[in-house]
């Protein structure tokens, strides 16, 4: 478990620890003009507002276009959201026995969305969320209370999972719902929005109006969502339909913005990117020196690659012999192979289901006599490339992300071109090698340095 030195209390707005976290360079900056700029033009805009500016005294139930003054709010919503920087959401999805309910916190700067899932209607998706524009991570727990609770600030290290589902539909329509509400710039003042009456919610005065969305956040053909939007253009509440029709109401909780972590899959806290010190340099440098010292690892492996390939293994690792020895494990299908890797080949076998979670020693006839082909997957590349750290030291500008605990050891994580970050200790030993995959999420090895004599992969033989 990896514990990091930003706590949940910290607050990217005054201390910069928690911006978004790729690419590493400049965006903390750019983060801090981005969330400058839509500030300003809230503010701007907001400012230009009447407060409270309402039409002719409205009759009961009577209902009138929008004036320019709440068409100016619903245009500034998003902008004021990013501004805001995150908030907590209670979201209901469905109705009756249908229902799912999710509570949590958006982080509209990151993005990200960090959910806890229940209801009656929420069926295999029981459990906990993390999910980005691109990626939707799950923890499902069938044990789960019926009703979402607050999801814990410090997420749990284990038993995330990658996970795909129909654009429009369930987990990925609400993140992409809530995702839209934020925006670096006051959208265009629409023409078709219509207010309905005012009322108060959680003690804030707010106009409650039927408008489309902007930024394309209304299903297209569907009818415009009802808007609880107070003087300052905050969004307290909204009604609508997600783009298959279910109906959806989402609550802000305005109050309630921690700083969010997002779990390791996703790169965990981002930190404060800079570029490394004389002293980081040199350790980065000695790195081969430091492995083929130390020999070899045990390792362990965690890989969400696709829906079908969240895998999840141990083994050992041999600098010495330039190969690593793996069992390997999908959880979703509990498919389980071997894999034996050199660099640029890789052998495997399969093992039937019930197999051993730790490879056997000797190592198989059938591994050892396998065809080796080149990586093919991004495992096989996180593993290939830990492998030739022995021989060269990593080229290119090198940055550190940010200061982290692991299994006891102080390190600095340490990410170096294509995509590898290295977690190293102030010895600088490596405890933790990760590798960014195409799905936008982390691979990782978590490494025991250390000789262990008979433990390890065999050498490659030379005619192969």
């Amino acid at each position: 478990m990896s514990v990091g030195t930003t706590g949940p209390g910290d607050d990217p707005e005054t201390d910069g620890t928690d911006d978004p976290p790729d690419p590493p360079g400049r965006r903390r900056a750019a983060l801090a003009a981005l969330v400058a700029v839509a500030a300003v033009s809230a503010a701007v805009l907001v400012a230009g507002l009447p407060g409270g500016s309402r039409g002719p005294a409205e009759q009961p139930g009577a209902t009138r276009p929008l004036n320019a003054a709440e068409a100016d709010r619903v245009a500034a919503l998003r902008v004021g959201n990013l501004r805001d920087v995150r908030a907590g959401v209670r979201v209901a999805v469905g109705a009756g026995g249908d229902r799912t309910e999710l509570l949590g916190w958006v982080d509209w700067a990151r993005p990200l969305v960090y959910l806890d899932v229940g209801g009656p209607g929420a069926g295999t998706d029981h459990g906990l969320v993390q999910a980005t524009a691109s990626t939707l991570l799950v923890r499902t727990d069938p044990a789960a209370l019926p009703t979402p609770a607050r999801p814990p600030l410090v997420p749990p290290v284990d038993r995330w999972r990658l996970r795909e589902q129909p654009a429009g539909r369930g987990l990925a329509a609400v993140r992409d719902l809530l995702l839209a509400l934020g925006a670096d710039r006051v959208d265009p003042a629409g023409p078709d929005g219509r207010w309905l009456r005012r009322e108060t919610l959680g003690g804030v005065p707010v106009d409650v109006v039927q408008a489309p969305l902007p930024g394309g956040a209304t299903p297209a053909g569907g009818p415009a969502p009802t808007l609880w939007i107070d003087p300052d253009a905050r969004l307290h509440r909204l009604t609508g339909r997600l783009p298959d029709g279910t109906p959806v109401t989402v609550d802000l909780i305005r109050a309630d913005r921690p700083t969010l972590r997002p779990v390791d899959a996703l790169g965990g806290p981002s930190g404060q990117p800079r570029a490394l010190t004389d002293v980081e340099a040199d350790r980065l440098a000695r790195l081969p020196a430091r492995l083929r010292a130390a020999g070899g690892a045990a390792v362990t492996v965690a890989a969400p690659l696709g829906p079908s390939a969240n895998l999840a293994g141990t083994g050992t690792l041999s600098w010495a012999t330039s190969s690593a020895y793996l069992a390997v494990t999908d959880a979703d299908t509990d498919r389980r192979s071997l894999r034996w890797i050199r660099p640029g080949r890789v052998a495997q076998a399969p093992v039937s289901p019930g197999g051993p979670d730790t490879p056997p020693a000797p190592m198989p006839t059938g591994l050892l006599t396998a065809t080796a082909r080149p990586a093919a997957d991004d495992l096989d590349r996180l593993v290939d490339a830990a492998l030739r750290a022995a021989t060269r030291a990593p080229a290119g500008a090198a940055v550190r992300i940010r200061e982290d605990r692991l299994a006891g050891h102080v390190v600095d994580v340490v990410q170096v071109p294509g995509g590898l970050r290295w977690w190293l200790d102030r010895g600088g030993l490596p405890h933790r090698v990760e590798l960014r995959t195409g799905r936008g999420v982390w691979a990782r090895l978590d490494l025991v340095p250390g000789r262990r004599p008979g433990a390890g992969p065999p050498a490659a033989p030379s005619s192969r």
